[in-house]
């Protein structure tokens, strides 16, 4: 009978260097989203060509891409507790990518379904070992940049896929698009996998130490902390997707500007501004993490809130000018809070189940912020009659749902340290 895994063997090889590691990730993730929003920036010749209609563009773009990459993701990262992470990694980041290379040789509406589930299912298998991964190869008080580092990616895969696909498929047609995008992860993968050493776990991980999901799900049941950093996190990602799918359409539309004009102007200076609120917030966390593991929540408590009311201001903007000026820290802020919240939540988590709590806190939060925001803002504003007015009507009832979510940080703050405690001793 094969042994479970051990991190003995690991921890006997010299551990690799934990930035080197970092970059690696960083580059993974960046295809990791640029696969995934590739397909956003093709829309229209690929309607064209399989004579489909924004109804299926949606469904591959939302709920068939969401539903598979949640329900896959929570257990992959139970697989991640007790096995290789580096190994689920390098086999997801292979298969997202043979995922992305099958959509170029899509014949019809159904294999192009079918390679949209492989992306999701593929892309599920980063994030909670990923997270885990840099947990055990950073300090405390370094993992808060680390985790920023890789959060960058979240804008620069956006950037790339929306913005590199387009040029590609005007260039070389919308299939060989796909096929340069998805052949590097092929390679990342195989990298990854040959040089990455499974690090020792900050806890040495015994199979027999593994409880049922169900019994994990009663635990973080019983942890306040948990359930308010979730719902706190997931009505803040409400709010922030709300307006950053949305917000390109209201530019466009109250300021009478081209859709380019419009996609760059915004990309410019919320999308740009965001990397560098990533980047700092990572560093702010770090400093807010030496004043005790409830720190980074408290503080993305402050700068989700500061966000939402930037963000509320830049979508009754009077102007372009005033709504892009507005959109500058709209962006540092939206793209920097959510750093404090990861960072609090993998010092609270056992080790026993912290890939695969963290892949249920991205399950629900995931399902919150992508599946309600982008909808109910279109849903009132066709309701009210599709215009930049009625948009901006969908975006006020959407977007203040931050204001909720930060307050609900606050108080997940006040009861993380007796959590802790708590989840420990289960």
């Amino acid at each position: 009978m094969a042994a479970p895994f051990s991190v003995t063997d690991a921890a006997r090889q010299r551990p690799s260097n934990p930035w080197l590691v970092l970059a690696l990730l960083l580059v993974i993730y960046i295809f990791n989203f640029a696969d995934r929003y590739l397909l956003t920036g093709l829309i229209g010749p690929i309607k064209a060509e399989f004579q489909l209609g924004d109804g299926f563009m949606g469904l591959l773009m939302g709920p068939a891409f969401v539903v598979l990459y949640v329900l896959s993701g929570v257990p992959i990262a139970r697989l991640a507790d007790r096995s290789s992470r580096v190994r689920i990694i390098a086999a997801g980041c292979v298969m997202w990518s043979v995922a992305t290379l099958a959509t170029g040789f899509a014949t019809g509406p159904v294999s192009l379904a079918l390679a949209r589930v492989g992306v999701g299912v593929g892309e599920a298998a980063f994030v909670a070992p990923a997270y885990s991964l840099l947990t055990d190869m950073f300090r405390p008080e370094r993992r808060g940049l680390a985790f920023a580092i890789l959060g960058v990616a979240t804008y620069a895969g956006q950037i790339v896929g929306q913005g590199g696909g387009p040029a590609l498929a005007e260039a070389y047609g919308w299939r060989n698009a796909f096929f340069m995008m998805g052949a590097p992860g092929l390679v990342l993968g195989a990298l990854l996998l040959l040089t990455v050493k499974e690090p020792q776990r900050a806890v040495v991980v015994d199979r027999s130490n593994q409880i049922p999901f169900m019994a994990m799900v009663h635990e973080l049941r019983r942890s306040p902390s948990f359930l308010l950093m979730m719902l706190s996190f997931g009505l803040g990602s409400l709010s922030g997707v709300a307006f950053g799918y949305w917000g390109p359409e209201l530019f466009t539309r109250a300021y009478g500007i081209d859709p380019v004009t419009a996609k760059a102007a915004f990309a410019i200076n919320f999308g740009a501004a965001g990397l560098f609120g990533m980047i700092g917030f990572g560093a702010l966390a770090d400093r807010a993490a030496r004043r005790g593991m409830a720190g980074p929540v408290r503080m993305s408590g402050f700068a989700l809130f500061a966000a939402t009311a930037c963000i509320l201001a830049a979508t009754w903007a009077p102007s372009l000018t005033v709504a892009k000026w507005l959109a500058i820290p709209s962006g540092l802020l939206g793209g920097g809070w959510a750093i404090g919240f990861f960072a609090t939540l993998q010092a609270m988590l056992p080790e026993r189940y912290r890939a695969a709590a963290t892949a249920l806190f991205i399950a629900v939060t995931t399902l919150l912020g992508y599946f309600i925001g982008p909808s109910l803002a279109g849903g009132i504003s066709d309701a009210l009659g599709n215009s930049a007015e009625s948009l901006r009507i969908g975006l006020s009832v959407t977007i203040p749902t931050g204001f909720v979510a930060a307050l609900l940080g606050w108080l997940a703050a006040s009861r993380v340290t007796a959590d802790k405690v708590r989840l420990a001793g289960a």
